[in-house]
């Protein structure tokens, strides 16, 4: 499998390196429509790939990908170690408990670090917002942003998109865009990097997104970014083709935000009485992890034909394995994927 074969959907994206001329992975608000559309495209092989008896490609064989993560992360981390060891990558996890940033470096010295190990790709997760940028105009190599404070998470938008436009695949309702779907995002908007990424990528894929959270997780001003703010959750399902629950991010919290857990489900827990409200064959999202009886029930999480949550964690790798594969194309001296001009 090569993933420098011409894609069936070529004609909507530039040729070349021209279809994604960004050496870094930092977030869907600096790329255009087609560039996410690129991405998406370009996992469809491994999509394919992870599905088959033998899940292994050496594409990537003799280059080093260094996850170093400053937060704690398992999807995100085994997702993107997985991603690297199937495209033949050796990789490499650094973990911030057990580094020298505990010892009192700091950012700028680590990355300066990495980048003298010659690493091939550093994916970055960190607590603060800017920080992945910050790594990415100190070092040689591409750079992932697997998360960083309450900026972005990028991957995670796109393999949610991938996984929605599966679903809908699969029923016969999807063409190349999500244009004319309503999808509520709900939870911890506020603290939220995961919703500020799906909600860049889903509206440049032509979805109308309403973001639904009590008024103390609903970031100020957040309708200059063209979302739809609601905060009587009924209402916001009303119509919607897709709910999408996130978590109360109590880590990032300092304060009081809601009465109670169980307060907060009562208003804006995703129950099946409440997924009634959207439409009858309405998908469930969830990024993960899940905070069962919290913002959603398990009955609801786990509804065959409208959940799609494992999905989600499936197109995780396959996405990870296109932004990889994409970023360093360049350092490997694939055809047509020499320097933007």
């Amino acid at each position: 499998m090569a993933s420098t074969e011409t894609s069936p959907h070529a004609a909507r994206y530039p040729a070349g390196a021209q279809a994604f001329p960004h050496r870094d992975l930092i977030g869907i608000g600096q790329l255009e429509r087609h560039e996410i559309l690129f991405l998406l495209d370009e996992a469809e092989q491994w999509v394919t790939l992870n599905r088959q008896p033998t899940k292994h490609n050496d594409l990537l064989a003799g280059l080093t990908v260094i996850n170093a993560f400053f937060e704690n992360s398992t999807r995100t981390l085994l997702s993107f170690e997985i991603a690297g060891k199937r495209l033949g990558a050796d990789v490499v996890n650094m973990h911030a408990a057990t580094s020298s940033v505990k010892k009192g470096e700091t950012l700028i010295d680590t990355a300066i670090t990495l980048n003298a190990m010659r690493a091939d790709a550093i994916v970055i997760r960190h607590g603060s917002s800017g920080a992945t940028q910050l790594i990415a105009d100190k070092v040689d190599c591409p750079v992932l942003n697997a998360g960083d404070g309450q900026h972005e998470h990028p991957t995670q938008g796109l393999l949610d998109a991938l996984a929605l436009r599966h679903a809908l695949r699969e029923r016969g309702e999807a063409g190349d865009d999500f244009t004319g779907l309503v999808i509520v995002i709900c939870g911890d908007i506020l603290h939220s990097r995961v919703a500020r990424s799906n909600l860049l990528c889903l509206q440049a894929l032509g979805a109308t997104v309403r973001l639904c959270a009590p008024p103390a997780l609903m970031p100020t001003g957040i309708e200059a970014m063209g979302a739809e703010v609601y905060h009587d959750f009924d209402a916001a399902l009303d119509g919607a083709d897709v709910a999408m629950m996130l978590r109360l991010q109590t880590e990032r919290m300092s304060g009081q935000f809601i009465p109670s857990a169980r307060e907060y489900h009562h208003l804006y827990g995703l129950t099946k009485q409440r997924l009634a409200n959207a439409k009858p064959d309405a998908l469930v999202m969830h990024p993960g992890p899940m905070n069962r009886g919290v913002e959603i029930d398990s009955e609801v999480a786990d509804l065959i034909d409208r959940s799609i949550i494992t999905r989600q964690v499936e197109m995780g790798v396959a996405i990870r394995m296109a932004a990889l594969d994409v970023l360093t194309r360049r350092g490997r001296g694939v055809e047509g994927w020499g320097a933007v001009t």
